[in-house]
């Protein structure tokens, strides 16, 4: 490289500069010399070497002390290269008719240290001119250009919005430079997360380079522009007994700490945190609920529904009835939204609610009244009716002869509630059965039966006895020898069902009989009364009374 149209040897700092002789050695030489120029353009000798003797010596040169190497070819190099050995220097070939010289000229190259942004902004405030920071970087030579950029862009100046100050500093010491660049800016909210950097141009051996420093961002207050108000809950939806947290928000930077909460049925604002929190809240708490800034700006509101949901069962607990009584039984529901309402009776959901205009022994039970409200989550209740149907003991005593014709089966059937107890005896002995066999007590009915084969007329009696009454039955049963036959032993419901069937079939044919036999006697009394009319007729033609009387006698039999 030439500088000026001279050879230049390009350095860098603290490096060994390396000067060739660029001279072609001459026949006849003695010695070779090499020189630096001072700014006046005096000489100063620093190096010299014999072509013959090939000895070395340096000049008393306190800058080069210990820093010089003369090679045999001339080749002058100076170690830990300073901002000092930016000179002309000379090479020298000397002979005994003339002296040669050839200059070089050395530049020292030293790169900066990386910018560091010192003396940051604690935070910058918008619509504010202010120092946002300095960029720093050490060390550099030559002087070297600093610029500030934001999100990767050049920060340009802007009058009283982006000023610029860049002071460099030489080190007298050492010759290096240092340069501060300071920034002040006047931000806006949509610098909340801006990257600011600074980046130092620099000249190095090679040419251009540049270093950036790291990136800062800037805490950024502005004030609020606008409040939220939100509702805190685990569910979408808020029901009685629900806690409810309130929180108020404002978009400022730092967010305000203070807020004024406004709940239906208080006259003034609550003053409270960023949270306002009800617990167990009841069904007068819905309402519109508000919050605003303490000095009563800024406004934001929000609807809450606390959704309930209430049962009233009619009668409920435990309710104990006698069978055939009424029992109007009624569930009210009042809520917030449609409730869905169902019946369950043991364990058991029912198709229709429960009606009873007579009680049965089968109505009795565990019902429940439960109603939802599906778009509230565990919004649910319930309400029991334990009804109990009592009723005195009733008896009905049936007998039959054994297919084996060696025994009677005697049954004593017995409806009540609580379940009556059975007892079976002789009348006359007074005697009492211990053999009798009881069948499932199921809604309030079961059976009980003895099996017997008498040598004579005896006289069987079925006691029931419950909390309510005593019902004594009594049945004459004939010996063995004399079959009987009663009402079928078993009568569950299946052969119930069929015997009511058979009994609809028989009542029913009975029934037509008796129309036929009425259609039959109108048809011949019509028939009769028909036949008087022509006897008469009859009677006045011929004008015979005796003839007429005749045939109203025979008429008559004939009608009898």
């Amino acid at each position: 490289p030439l500088a000026l149209g001279l050879y230049t040897v390009n350095a860098v700092y603290g490096d060994t500069i390396t000067m060739p002789c660029r001279l072609e050695v001459p026949d006849g030489l003695m010695f070779g010399k090499w020189k630096y120029e001072m700014p006046n353009g005096s000489p100063v000798f620093i190096a010299f070497r014999s072509s013959t003797k090939k000895n070395v010596q340096y000049d008393d040169v306190p800058d080069y002390k210990d820093r010089l190497s003369l090679s045999e070819n001339y080749t002058l190099s100076i170690k830990n290269a300073r901002i000092s050995d930016e000179k002309r220097f000379v090479c020298m070939l000397v002979t005994e008719d003339d002296v040669s010289e050839e200059p070089t000229i050395v530049k020292v190259f030293k790169q900066p240290s990386q910018p560091e942004i010192l003396h940051q902004a604690d935070f910058l405030e918008t619509e504010k001119l202010q120092m946002l920071g300095e960029c720093v970087t050490r060390d550099s030579y030559p002087e070297g250009n600093v610029t500030w950029y934001k999100n990767g862009r050049v920060l340009q100046p802007v009058e009283e919005v982006v000023v610029i100050n860049l002071q460099k500093i030489v080190d007298k010491s050492t010759g290096l430079f240092t340069m501060t660049s300071s920034l002040q800016y006047v931000p806006t909210k949509e610098d909340a997360n801006a990257k600011f950097s600074c980046i130092v141009t620099y000249y190095g051996p090679s040419g251009q380079k540049t270093i950036q420093s790291k990136p800062v961002v800037f805490d950024v207050h502005y004030p609020t522009e606008k409040v939220t108000i939100q509702v805190l809950s685990q569910s979408s939806t808020v029901k009685e007994g629900d806690n409810i947290t309130l929180k108020c928000s404002g978009n400022g930077n730092p967010p305000p700490q203070e807020f004024l909460f406004y709940i239906p049925g208080e006259a003034e604002g609550i003053r409270s945190s960023d949270t306002y929190i009800m617990t167990d809240v009841r069904r007068n708490a819905t309402g519109e609920y508000k919050c605003s800034l303490t000095d009563k700006s800024m406004m934001d509101s929000t609807t809450i529904t606390v959704h309930y949901l209430d049962l009233q069962l009619t009668p409920s607990g435990e309710v104990t009835k006698q069978i055939g009584e009424a029992l109007p039984v009624s569930c009210t529901i009042s809520s917030s939204r449609n409730a869905t309402v169902f019946w369950i009776k043991d364990n058991t959901r029912m198709q229709t609610s429960p009606s009873f205009s007579s009680l049965q022994y089968q109505d009795a039970g565990n019902y429940i009244c439960e109603t939802t409200l599906q778009e509230v989550e565990g919004l649910k209740k319930r309400k029991t009716l334990k009804l109990i149907v009592e009723g005195k003991p009733q008896i009905k005593m049936t007998k039959k002869t054994n297919t084996n014709k060696m025994s009677k089966t005697i049954v004593c059937h017995v409806e009540g509630f609580p379940k009556p107890a059975v007892q079976w005896t002789v009348t006359g002995s007074g005697s009492i059965i211990n053999k009798a066999k009881e069948t499932k007590y199921v809604n309030g009915k079961f059976s009980s039966k003895i099996v017997i084969a008498p040598e004579e007329n005896v006289t069987l009696t079925c006691i029931a006895e419950n909390q309510l009454e005593r019902t004594v039955t009594s049945l004459n049963v004939s010996a063995i020898s004399i079959p009987e036959y009663d009402e079928p032993e078993d009568r569950n419901d299946d052969n119930s069902e069929k015997v009511n069937d058979q009994a609809k079939l028989i009542v029913g044919i009975v029934v037509g009989l008796l129309l036929a036999a009425l259609v039959a006697g109108v048809v011949y009394w019509l028939y009769v009364k028909k036949s008087k009319t022509a006897s008469k007729h009859v009677d006045k033609d011929l004008g015979n009374i005796e003839e007429n009387k005749k045939l109203e006698e025979n008429n008559h039999k004939s009608e009898t």
